[in-house]
């Protein structure tokens, strides 16, 4: 199967969003201050969305697979890691400091959406 780690990792953060915002809505309930609560909630917002996103180019590369794709997957993988995973780890220390690391991921998130439409500018009409 083409593209089966990227498959693989796509469904294990599609199963990490369903666990992060069961764990959000349920075991962090009132225990944290509505600040720290609204990260969790965005990096759990964004960690889904950019999951579809990787779920839809894989299904799109396994009929037109285009160069810039793999690449746009890889930005998003790791923005999701740098920008949710700082927002998780804020929201659950209350260190101030992860938040330095979250404009970084986003940074990567934004890169990988630039990587796709470079290539579908790219790509030759068929």
């Amino acid at each position: 199967m083409q593209d089966r780690g990227w498959w693989f990792g796509a469904a294990l953060s599609g199963a990490l969003v369903v666990m992060a915002g069961a764990f959000g809505a349920h075991a962090l309930e009132g225990a944290l201050a509505p600040r720290l609560a609204a990260a969790f909630e965005t990096g759990v917002r964004y960690q889904a969305w950019h999951t579809l996103a990787l779920l839809a180019v894989l299904a799109w590369r396994a009929t037109t697979p285009l160069v810039g794709q793999r690449l746009a997957l890889g930005l998003w993988a790791g923005g999701m890691l740098l920008f949710s995973g700082s927002l998780y780890a804020l929201a659950l220390t209350g260190m101030g400091r992860w938040g330095m690391i979250t404009p970084f991921g986003g940074v990567l998130l934004i890169a990988g959406w630039l990587a796709l439409a470079a290539a579908v500018v790219r790509a030759r009409p068929g």
